[in-house]
C-alpha cells in the first residue's frame, strides 16, 4: 500500500449512486479511499440472505428500498443519523476478506474509544459490539465487506442517532435474533455526526494508506429547502440565500466586479470571413453555439480548428447555479426537429468534433438525454468522420437516462464537477459532488472516455484542488479542463483571486502526475477548449477510420 488514505465526507447520498462509485473506485485501482457518508432509508442484503425470516416488512411501507448487493452477510440497513463508511483500499497480499473485515471493525472501535465508548469484537458475530465480553454484549455498528482483486468494497454501518425502529422491527439485523442493537445516543454519547465523522477520520489512516490522511468535506449545514432552484435576483431572499451559502463555504467577499482584469485575462478575438460564413450557416438552421451565447473568448480558434458547440434543449435551465448567466425561466419543450437541424449544421460546417452541451432539464423524466441520444445519432448519420462530445447535466442521477446516453456511445462524455467538495453548495446548489463523481464513473464502467473541468479563482485551496484531481483520476477521468472563474453579474459568487498562468501550468502537471492523460489549463480555457485535440489525445477515432471504442491510445 502506498499514498494517502483519502477521505471524503459526502453528506446525504443515495445507496445506488455511492454503490457504483465504489465500484468504479475498486475497478480503477488508483488510491486508497474512505467514503462517509449518510444514506436514506434503504435495506440491503447479500448473496446468502435468508430474507423470508429476516425481512420483517414492506419496505416500501416504511419508505424503504431493498437492494441486493454483492457482499457477504444478511439484510442489513442504511439511514439517516448512521454513519455510512466504504473503505475502497488495496488489501494487504496473501489476506483475504476476514483480516479486512478485523481491520474495518478496528477503525470503529478506535473511533468511538476516542469519543469515550468502549468497544469491541464479540466471537462468531462480525461488527462491533459495546460490553462484548459482558452479560449484555449489544451491536452498535454492523461490517460487511467484499474483496476482488486485492481491493475491497462496501464496509460499516455505524449507528449514532438512527431510528432503531428500522434495525429492530422491520428486520432481523444481520440474521441475529438473540443480540439487541444499540447506538451511540442510547448509549449516552451526547456527539453529532461531525464530531463522530472527525473521529473515524483522525483514526482511520492507522488501519489504511501509508498513515497519511488527505480530507475533503462537502459542506456541512445543509437545508432541504435551500437546496431547491431559484431565481437569481427576482424575489426576495435570493441573494442572501447565495449569500449564506458562500458564508457557510468559507468564502470571502472577493474582488469587486468591476477590478480590472490582468492581461492575460484579456483575449485578441479575430472574427475573419471563414467565421462569419460558420455564423450564417447557424442562423439559417435557427441554431446558437454555445461560443457565441456565452461570448467565448476561444470562438475563433475552436471554429477554425472545426469544432463547434451547440447547445440543446433549448436556453432555460431548471436550475440556478451561483457562477452561471444561462436563463432560469420555465423552460419550454424540446424542438423535435433539433437533431436534424443540429446533424445538417456539423455537415455543412465541415466539423471534425461537435460538441453537444445541454441546460438542466429536470422538467423532464429522462433529465433529457434521451433528446442528447437522439443528436449524437443525427450526427453519425449525417456526418460519420465526425466526433462527437457530450457536455451533460447529472440528469438527478438516473442510472437509466444514462444508460440511454450512453448507449448512443458518444466519443468523449463530459460533465463538469466544477469546483471542489467544500464549495459545491455554494457554486450548484441543486448537484452533489459524489453524484457527478458517480456520473464520470458509470459513464467510465460503460467503456466511454470522460471529461470533466474545474474553474478555479472562487475560493479554492490548493490541497483541494490536487484533491480533486486525485478524485477525477480515481473514477477514471481521461481528459480535464481548468480554467479562470469570471463573475458573470454582481448577482453571481465573486471572484476570489486572478490565477496566474504559471500556476495553471502547475496543474496540469499535477493532473498528469495523477494519471490523467491530458489536461487543458489555462486562463482562458473553458470546457470545449481545444476539445478536438483533447479527444484525439484520449485516443478517440472517428468511425470512418476505425472503432469508437474507449480508452486505447490511436
Amino acid at each position: 500500500m502506498s499514498g494517502p488514505l483519502r477521505v471524503r465526507w459526502l453528506g446525504r447520498v443515495a445507496y445506488r449512486e455511492a454503490l457504483d462509485l465504489q465500484r468504479r473506485l475498486c475497478h480503477e485501482g488508483v488510491g486508497e479511499h474512505l467514503l462517509l457518508l449518510e444514506h436514506d432509508h434503504v435495506f440491503t442484503h447479500g448473496r446468502h440472505a435468508d430474507l423470508g425470516r429476516n425481512l420483517l416488512c414492506d419496505p416500501a411501507t416504511v419508505g424503504a428500498e431493498l437492494v441486493p448487493v454483492d457482499r457477504g452477510g444478511d439484510i442489513t440497513y442504511h439511514g439517516p443519523g448512521q454513519l455510512t463508511g466504504y473503505p475502497i483500499v488495496t488489501t494487504e497480499s496473501g489476506k483475504g476478506s476476514l483480516d479486512h473485515v478485523r481491520r474495518v471493525e478496528g477503525v470503529v472501535i478506535d473511533a468511538l474509544a476516542h469519543l469515550g465508548l468502549s468497544a469491541g469484537r464479540l466471537d462468531g458475530y462480525p461488527g462491533v459490539w459495546i460490553d462484548a465480553d459482558g452479560a449484555n454484549p449489544r451491536k452498535i455498528a454492523a461490517v460487511g465487506v467484499r474483496i476482488s482483486h486485492g481491493r475491497s468494497m462496501h464496509g460499516f454501518n455505524l449507528n449514532l442517532s438512527t431510528d432503531m425502529d428500522y434495525l429492530r422491527r422491520h428486520i432481523i439485523a444481520c440474521g441475529i435474533d438473540d443480540r439487541p442493537v444499540t447506538s451511540l445516543h442510547e448509549e449516552g454519547v451526547d456527539v453529532d455526526m461531525r464530531a463522530l465523522v472527525d473521529a473515524v477520520a483522525e483514526v482511520a489512516g492507522r488501519h489504511f494508506g501509508d498513515g497519511r490522511i488527505e480530507r475533503q468535506d462537502i459542506v456541512w449545514r445543509r437545508s432541504t429547502d435551500d437546496l431547491a432552484p431559484f431565481s437569481r435576483g427576482a424575489g426576495p431572499g435570493a441573494l442572501s440565500r447565495l449569500s449564506v451559502r458562500a458564508g457557510e463555504a468559507g468564502l470571502a467577499e472577493g474582488l469587486n466586479i468591476e477590478s480590472r482584469k490582468p492581461e492575460w485575462l484579456r483575449p485578441v478575438v479575430r472574427h475573419g470571413e471563414e467565421v462569419l460564413a460558420l455564423r450564417r450557416t447557424l442562423r439559417s438552421l435557427d441554431l446558437v453555439t454555445v461560443c457565441e451565447d456565452a461570448g467565448c473568448p476561444n470562438l475563433s480558434e475552436c471554429w477554425s480548428e472545426g469544432t463547434a458547440t451547440f447547445m440543446v434543449l433549448g436556453e432555460r435551465c431548471t436550475r440556478a447555479c451561483g457562477f452561471c448567466l444561462v436563463d432560469t425561466r420555465r423552460p419550454e419543450a424540446p424542438a423535435v426537429d433539433e437533431p436534424d437541424r443540429v446533424a445538417e449544421a456539423v455537415s455543412r460546417m465541415g466539423l471534425d468534433h461537435a460538441v453537444l452541451t445541454m441546460v438542466a432539464r429536470d422538467d423532464l423524466d429522462d433529465g433529457g438525454l434521451g433528446h442528447v441520444a437522439r443528436c449524437v445519432r443525427a450526427i453519425r448519420e449525417a456526418a460519420p468522420s465526425t466526433t462527437v462530445e457530450t457536455l451533460i447535466s447529472d440528469a438527478g442521477g438516473d442510472a437509466d437516462a444514462l444508460a440511454m446516453l450512453f448507449a448512443a456511445r458518444p466519443d468523449v462524455l463530459n460533465h463538469n464537477v466544477e469546483t471542489v467538495a467544500r464549495l459545491q453548495r455554494a457554486v450548484r446548489p441543486s448537484a452533489g459532488y459524489a453524484r457527478s463523481l458517480t456520473v464520470l464513473a458509470r459513464a467510465a464502467e460503460a467503456d466511454l472516455v470522460t471529461k470533466s473541468g474545474i474553474m478555479l479563482g472562487i475560493g479554492e485551496e490548493e490541497r483541494e484542488i490536487e484533491g480533486c484531481l486525485a478524485d477525477l483520476a480515481a473514477v477514471g477521468v481521461s481528459i480535464v479542463t481548468l480554467g479562470q472563474y469570471l463573475r458573470p453579474t454582481s448577482n453571481h459568487l465573486a471572484v476570489d483571486r486572478w490565477v496566474e498562468p504559471a500556476e495553471f501550468v502547475h496543474w496540469a502537471e499535477v493532473a498528469k502526475g495523477l494519471g490523467i492523460r491530458h489536461v487543458e489549463s489555462s486562463p482562458l480555457t473553458r470546457s470545449s477548449h481545444h476539445a478536438g485535440e483533447a479527444a484525439r489525445a484520449a485516443g478517440v477515432v472517428p468511425v470512418s477510420l476505425g472503432s469508437r471504442a474507449a480508452g486505447a491510445p490511436a
